[in-house]
């Protein structure tokens, strides 16, 4: 099978991982905030993957740095809407340490993406 280059990335792939669970989180917030919060974090995570690989596929390196600068963005929206579920007590302190770790690392993984072309 075929894959894409954005594919083979570890960064996409760890995005990717991050959007399911995201996902099945949220899945269980409660109903009034399907339209609020729990979308808010469904498109903000699902925009990191999606930049990943918009920008994995542009040409110039200067339109590969600002997707990617874009992706790293998203990611930082996801943490903060992690702290206020955790604040608004929808999520567990144990679950918002487990997301700080993943997208810690994922941060620090696009970041490397992003500084190995500029």
């Amino acid at each position: 099978m075929y894959l894409f280059s954005f594919e083979k990335l570890e960064v996409w792939q760890l995005s990717r991982k991050l959007n399911v669970k995201i996902y099945k989180t949220t899945f269980l917030f409660p109903k009034e905030e399907i339209y609020g919060l729990s979308s808010q974090l469904r498109r903000a995570s699902v925009s990191v993957s999606s930049n990943i690989a918009e920008g994995n596929s542009r040409l110039s390196q200067k339109d590969k740095a600002h997707f990617f600068q874009i992706a790293f963005s998203s990611l930082m929206e996801v943490m903060n809407q992690l702290i206020i579920s955790f604040d608004l007590e929808f999520i567990s302190e144990k679950d918002l340490n487990s997301y700080r770790l993943e997208i810690s690392e994922l941060s620090n993984k696009l970041n490397s993406l992003h500084k190995s072309i500029t």
